[in-house]
């Protein structure tokens, strides 16, 4: 018989894990403010473009989940 796990997962391995979900909102999110941005002027971002700056942006993104993650993880283990 396993004993059960003591620290939950690790942070870097959560960040990998949710990055492309994180990114993907990352990217929607600047579509839709190109969206909006129209409204006062702005032209529009197109879609591959909202795209490309999503994976950069989607790094920091990643890590906020993560840690949120990681606490609810912690919390429903009991170890906070």
């Amino acid at each position: 018989m396993t004993a059960p796990a003591t620290e939950g997962p690790r942070l870097s391995r959560l960040m990998v894990l949710l990055y492309p979900f994180a990114a993907a909102a990352v990217a929607i999110n600047l579509f839709m403010l190109g969206l909006m941005g129209q409204w006062i002027g702005l032209p529009a971002i197109p879609p591959l473009v909202a795209l490309a700056l999503s994976l950069p942006l989607g790094v920091p993104a990643s890590w906020g989940f993560s840690v949120w993650v990681k606490g609810l993880i912690d919390e429903a283990e009991g170890r906070r």
